[in-house]
Order: C-alpha cells, then structure tokens, then sequence
C-alpha cells in the first residue's frame, strides 16, 4: 500500500484543510466541494485526510460496515447478531467521473429476483463509503443523475435501490468531498446547495512558499516512508484532535445570541431555503469543538459563514463566487451583544486548519465596478482601441430566455437537456438483448421472451423459468447535451455600438441556455483577415461569457474563413468526442467582403456544413428599414434556418423550434 502525503505536511491552503477537519469533527456539516485551479494540492489534501480519521469496529463480514454497537435493523446482511467484531480504518473510496448508476448505489441480480423471489444485492461505492470518506474527483463532469443519486444519500443517511417492484436499502452515512476545476464547467445553484462548505483554493503568490511546496514534495517523492516518518508526530497530534473535538461536540452550546447571528447572516446575503441555516449552526458548533470551546462565539459564527455561504449566493454561473466581508462584520456586529459573546474571544490553539476567522485571499475585486481589472479600461469602463480599424469592446445587453434550439433525429451523446437522444434514464421506447450486464429491465419483453419455453424447460410451479437469453434491456428516450458552437461575426459591419451590444446579449442568452442544458460551447471569431479560434470546445460556458466581453469589433467581414474554421474546430471536436453532435449558431449580418469572390467562397464553405449533416441556425443580425436577406441565403447554403435577433427570445411567435427542425421531416 503506497504511503499518503501526510496532511500536516501540506503547505498553506489554511480554509481547504480547515473544511475538511471540521467535517471529520462533525460528519453532519455536509461535506466539502473543493473549487480551484489544477495542481493546488485538491486531491492530495483530501487523500491525506483519510489516514487522520479515528479507527471504528465494523461487525465481521458486513458488507457495510454497520456499527456493532447499533447496527442497522435494515441491513441487507443482517440481522446482525451480537458478538464478533473487527476494528479497521475509516475507508476513502473514490467515485470515478465514469461510473455508471449500479458502480454507485450497487445492483440487483434481476434474474435470481424474478426466478427465484431473492434479494441478491451487490453492494455498491456507497456501501463501501459507509462511516468512510467518499471522494470524487472533477465532480463537476458528474452525470447530472448521479450527482443528485450521491447528494440524496449524503442528505438521508440511506441509499435505495429500486428495480421493477423489488427494493434494497442500506445505510450510507459518509464524509463527502468533490474537487473542481472552475474552468472545465460549474456545478448547477442547486447542486451547490447541497454542499456543506466550499472552499476556494489558489497557488501561492509568495516565492517562499512555492519553494517550501517543491521542497516538500521532492523529498516525498525520493522516499515517501521517510517523509511521512519525519511528520507522524504532527499527524499523531491532529488525529488525537479530531477524536477529542469528537467527543467535545455533544456538549457544544449554541446560543440564543449565536443562532440569531446565524439568521440574520443568512437573510443579509439573500440565501435560498434554510439550508445555509442549519449548515451555519453546524459548522459553528464544530468550529468550538476543534478549539476545545463548549460555547459558540462570534468569531465561529463568522468563520461559518465564510465556508458555508459563498457557493449559495450565486444565481447564474457568470456570478463570482464569494462574500462581502464587510456586510458580514456590520450583521454579526448589530446582531452581536448576546449571552454567549465574548469580548476577547480566545480562537483557539494554532495549527493545521486552527480555529476561527481567517479571511480568505481576495485575489480578486468582489462587486461593484469591475474596471480596475483591465487597465487599458477607458471613460465609462471601455477598453480604448487598440489598433487601426478596431473599436473597444461594448457590454452586452440584458440576457433573455430563449427559445429550445435542438439538433434534429435521435442521438446518443452525452445525458443533458437539449436534443432527443437514447439514454439510460428517460420513457422506455422498446427493448433490446442486452450488451454487458443488464442495467434497466424490460419486464414485458423478457416475460414475452421467457413464455414459449416454460414447457421445454420443465416449468412445474407457479414461478416462471428465466434464463439469461431471455432477459431484455429497456432501451430509453431522453435528452442529451450537445457541442454548440458560436461562430461570431466581429467585423466593421456588426460593429455599431447599440447594435453589437445586442448581439452579445443574444449570444449571451444562448450561453446561458447552454449552461441549463449541459451542453459543451466552442467560440469562434472572424474580423479583418482571418478568424480565432476564441474557446476551444469546454463545459466551460462562463469562460465563453468572459471571451465575449473582451471581444473587439472592426475590419472588413472573412465570413468564409470563420466557417472554414468553424468546420475545422468540428472535425477535431468529432474525433475527441464522437457521440456528442454540433449545433452551429452563426451570428452575422450576413455579409462577406475581402479577399477574391468572398460571397462565391462563403457560399462553398457554408454547403460543407450541409454535406456534413450539421445542424444550423443563423442569428440573423440585420437593421434597419431595407434588408438585403444574406443571412437568409447564408442559412440555406448551410441547411439550416436564419432567426432574427427579435425571433430568438422564448416570448416571440415565430415558430423557432419548429423551423430548425424542419429539415428532419
């Protein structure tokens, strides 16, 4: 067995380790979602955590690990009879990104359960992770149903199995932890909710640090049993830390005076629900009981709301993450003066993750007028041109509901909201043999199956004689994400101020319909000569939003070459990920100058599109009282269907949908 990094080894990173230590004090916090940019020691973190939890006594030969102390009356292994016990560590089990429904919450075998009426249950990483650590790493590339299957069994204690009239239960009871890369896509507000705590990691700045880190992991790398060794006294004290806060934590006292902090806190920053409260008041009593307190001051109630409020004041997935510190001191202090302050409050003893009130590094401006950002920002917070023809970059309009953009016929991609495609979960459509173990059972067919050999295979009883070959998997229709991808047209003729910021209002309405859809978007630019690859294909969409802000305008209109790199980005995209299929939205005015025949070549471009079988919608960008209708002509070289900028909003009558979809019939 490879020997973890050890936890107190970890240099910095005072909120990740604090998170994770307060959780291991009090499971019921929630868990932690880890959110920071690559090689910030996430996973190292939350991998070292797991040799500092207490060892428990799980009953011998349970598959999951009840108590013997109080072991579970609904326990698939038992009932467990009192006596014999084994005393190990506290499991960390890893949830990979592709994990399919039965790897979580285990799987029935259907055949033994219709033949035979038994339960025959194979546990899954849930039952592993029972009074454990269940890790997931890149959370946010998590099936949607998988994410809500993981968070509704961390909420309930308990994880239900259900398949075609038969049932398992099992307790699930585990520390929680999920690391993200914002860059790659954000989890949905709601998933967010159900986190405990987040916490915001970053790399150092300080050159001493970032030395002390290479240091650090050099000599682990060279001999990792010698390191650790060089650390076991410092594991040892944090261990024996969490044990004692453990049995501090019952006789933690929350206030009057506290729990009205808690309130108030919660309704200054507008949070949803009464999760945050119930969050807060756990996370306080946690914090006291880490700094061997049996009262909960001010001071842990401000740390609380650092670690548990942040994630749940965001709205839409272009908001920044984070909290006005100066709000919080102002409500804490007109809500403060109670029973349980105390005027000199003792934060308890130093060390990894110590007690209370650390603010967090504000690397970034929170709020209010964003333009100290971008230096080059001009009067009214525009950037000033930066090159002959090209004009600074204008802020985009309100954001709208948009109509359902779809690809037309029936995929296979990715599970999300956009277009029909065959999917695990979803109405059943009909039934197949099954390819691999069989996941979702069609009772009808395989009874239909089974029937004509009940007479040859011997049937005597009332029971039905099943047999593998008989089993029919239900095949199912839902929805999946797909790759959508922006090709943007910047030049001279888009660029008049009121009209471009339109646009990008548009096209930022469409980026946030992607986000609730779970679709992949790629950003392609054209202007002046050539065109930009802006994003390359990402789960991303508030890095595509941030890419649009900065966009400059000017220059003559290459629409051929934006569609030839458009078609270019496709081609790659499709090797990487061949099931997810494009939808290309071309925002333009339709017109092409530059260069030799620029309309005869954007002509050719846009039919290879249409020889690929590329769904395709045209923005339709035009003004003013005479139109010319090239974005029209544009989109029947491409197959697809023009919309004007009025046409897309959710509220307009123009039948959007069903002109994209025409093409199909």
């Amino acid at each position: 067995m490879s020997t973890p990094f050890p936890f107190t080894a970890v240099v910095g990173q005072d909120d990740l380790r604090l998170a994770l230590l307060l959780n291991a004090v009090s499971p019921a916090v929630g868990g932690v979602l880890v959110r920071g940019e690559k090689g910030t020691a996430k996973s190292t973190a939350v991998r070292a955590l797991s040799a500092l939890m207490p060892t428990l006594d799980v009953v011998s030969g349970c598959r999951f690990s009840c108590d013997p102390g109080s072991p579970d009356p609904g326990c698939p292994d038992g009932p467990h009879e009192p006596g014999a016990f084994e005393t190990r560590v506290a499991r960390m089990v890893e949830l990979p990104v592709g994990a399919s429904e039965d790897r979580l919450v285990g799987a029935l075998d259907i055949e033994r359960a219709l033949s035979e009426g038994v339960k025959a249950f194979e546990p899954g990483l849930l039952a592993d992770a029972h009074r454990g650590i269940l890790y997931v790493d890149e959370v946010n590339l998590l099936h949607d149903h998988l994410v809500d299957l993981l968070l509704d069994a961390a909420a309930m204690g308990a994880s239900y199995v259900e398949r075609e009239g038969v049932s398992v239960r099992h307790a699930a009871r585990f520390l929680l932890v999920g690391t993200m890369n914002p860059e790659e896509g954000e989890l949905r507000p709601q998933l967010l909710d159900r986190f405990g705590l987040t916490v915001e990691v970053a790399a150092s700045r300080e050159p001493d640090q970032r030395v002390e880190v290479v240091r650090r992991r050099l000599a682990y790398d060279d001999d990792p049993a010698a390191f650790a060794a060089r650390w076991a006294e410092e594991e040892a004290a944090v261990r024996a830390r969490i044990v004692a806060a453990r049995e501090l934590l019952p006789s933690v006292r929350l206030g009057d005076g506290a729990l009205r902090q808690i309130a108030a806190t919660c309704a200054a920053f507008e949070v949803d629900g009464m999760r945050a409260d119930i969050v807060m008041a756990r996370t306080a009593t946690a914090l006291a009981a880490w700094a061997g307190r049996t009262d909960v001051l001010a001071e842990d109630v401000r740390q609380a709301a650092l670690l548990a409020l942040p994630h749940r004041r965001r709205r839409n997935p272009f908001d920044a993450p984070g909290l006005d510190e100066d709000k919080l001191d102002e409500t804490l202090e007109e809500f403060g003066g109670s029973d349980d302050d105390d005027p000199d409050p003792d934060p308890g003893p130093d060390g990894p993750g110590g007690g209370g009130g650390q603010p967090e590094p504000d690397d970034a401006p929170q709020g209010g007028d964003d333009t100290a950002a971008r230096p080059e920002a001009g009067e009214g917070g525009q950037p000033q041109p930066s090159g002959a023809g090209e004009q600074s970059a204008v802020r985009a309009s309100e954001p709208f509901r948009t109509k359902v953009l779809s690809v037309p016929g029936i995929g296979e991609g990715a599970a999300g909201r956009r277009s029909r495609a065959r999917t695990e979960h979803g109405r059943t459509t009909g039934a197949r043999r099954p390819r691999g173990a069989l996941t979702k059972l069609h009772l009808a067919a395989t009874v239909q199956a089974a029937a004509p050999h009940q007479r040859a295979r011997g049937r005597s009883g009332p029971g039905l004689v099943v047999r593998r070959d008989d089993l029919r998997q239900a095949t199912r229709e839902g929805r999946e994400g797909n790759l959508v991808l922006f090709v943007v047209d910047a030049s001279g003729s888009m660029a008049a101020r009121q009209r471009m910021s339109a646009v990008k209002g548009a096209v930022l309405s469409l980026l946030l319909d992607a986000y609730q859809r779970r679709d992949k978007v790629g950003l392609v630019t054209f202007r002046g000569t050539e065109a930009d690859v802006a994003l390359p294909p990402t789960s991303s969409v508030d890095a595509a939003a941030a890419r649009l802000e900065t966009l400059p305008t000017g220059g003559r209109t290459p629409l051929a070459a934006g569609l030839l790199r458009a078609h270019d980005v496709l081609r790659v995209e499709r090797l990487r990920d061949p099931a997810r299929r494009p939808l290309v939205v071309l925002v333009t005015d339709g017109r092409a100058t530059g260069g030799p025949e620029p309309v005869a070549l954007a002509g050719r471009a846009a039919r290879l599109f249409a020889a690929d079988g590329v769904a395709s919608v045209v923005v339709d960008c035009e003004s003013g009282p005479v139109r010319l209708g090239l974005a029209g002509q544009l989109a029947s070289e491409l197959g697809g269907t023009a919309v004007t900028l009025d046409e897309l909003r959710a509220d307009s009558i123009a039948g959007l949908v069903k002109d994209v979809q025409r093409r199909a019939a």
